[in-house]
């Protein structure tokens, strides 16, 4: 007999205000409790000092959720020059202090070009990328350093948004696996002096923003079930760039029962993927193989297309 899974079938996207201090799975976890729900899962680690974005995707959800782990990302950051940490970040130990020069922005602006557009960067200790099957950071707060390989990642802009004598704040718009520690502790280097960051905020992860976050106080404030689930995205808003294919029953029944359906042929090419839609409810992702023809990807199994 198959085991019932715990909790509700809740399914949808929450956008989550990460508070600082918190994990990002301990984030997750109290969200699926407040939400009661069987499922859940994030879609990019945010380290326990950073605050913002974290994309919470609840049953269904989390089948389509690798598409927001490849998505852009938008960063604000504090950095401090003149002092070096074995994290990168304000909860580490300091193990450098150099004096940092007279800076004018124009100064500041000079080496932030060196950063911007397809860089190499080499991950720091303290993160979760593996070496021979465990984290970086286990290896780290146990004293040892391993040899890590250079990325390369892209910087798609650096924007000096204000300077204070020995730190300044930038926004950073990046691709996916761009660390914000190394890239501030790249830049205090080409600045001869040194830096680590004291605030980490991201503010967009794809398509979504931080104007559309909610915090835990607004969530624990929701009377009920119903209001909770009320502030959750739609499954589908996590491949909403995907063109869309609308179905009647019979393509609907096939796909379902794992077979290829014909369709009008449209503008899609072979290997293209596509929403598929039903009455304007949404079913899940195929495949186009041919002109003409879909092949199920990935299906929602809540879909009430069940019963066509």
């Amino acid at each position: 007999m198959a085991r019932r899974r715990r909790g509700l079938p809740v399914n949808g996207v929450l956008l989550l205000d990460k508070p600082q201090g918190a994990s990002s799975n301990h984030a997750l976890q109290r969200a699926r409790r407040l939400f009661q729900a069987q499922k859940a899962g994030h879609t990019g680690t945010l380290d326990p000092m950073a605050t913002g974005l974290l994309p919470v995707c609840f049953g269904e959800a989390t089948k389509f959720s690798s598409y927001l782990l490849e998505a852009d990302k938008v960063y604000r950051t504090r950095i401090q020059l003149g002092v070096v940490t074995d994290t990168g970040d304000a909860e580490g130990e300091v193990v450098e202090r150099q004096a940092v020069p007279v800076l004018k922005e124009a100064d500041i602006e000079a080496v932030l070009t060196r950063f911007r557009g397809e860089i190499e960067q080499v991950p720091p200790m303290y993160s979760a990328l593996k070496h021979q099957g465990r984290k970086l950071y286990e290896l780290a707060r146990e004293g040892k350093t391993v040899e890590r390989a250079a990325r390369r990642v892209t910087v798609y802009d650096a924007r000096l948004l204000a300077h204070d004598g020995d730190a300044f704040t930038l926004e950073v718009r990046c691709s996916k696996g761009t660390y914000i520690r190394t890239l501030a502790e790249d830049i205090g280097r080409a600045l001869g002096c040194g830096a680590h960051i004291t605030a980490l905020r991201r503010l967009k992860t794809g398509p979504f923003d931080a104007s559309e976050m909610v915090a835990f106080e607004g969530l624990d404030a929701q009377p009920g079930q119903a209001e909770l689930e009320a502030r959750l995205l739609p499954v589908d808003v996590l491949v909403a760039h995907l063109p869309s294919l609308e179905l009647d029953a019979e393509a609907v029944s096939r796909l379902r029962h794992g077979q290829s359906a014909f369709v009008s042929p449209g503008a899609m090419a072979p290997g293209e993927t596509t929403r598929l839609y039903h009455d304007g409810i949404f079913l899940g992702l195929g495949v186009v193989r041919v002109a003409g023809e879909i092949a199920p990807r990935r299906l929602l199994s809540t879909a009430p297309a069940d019963s066509v």
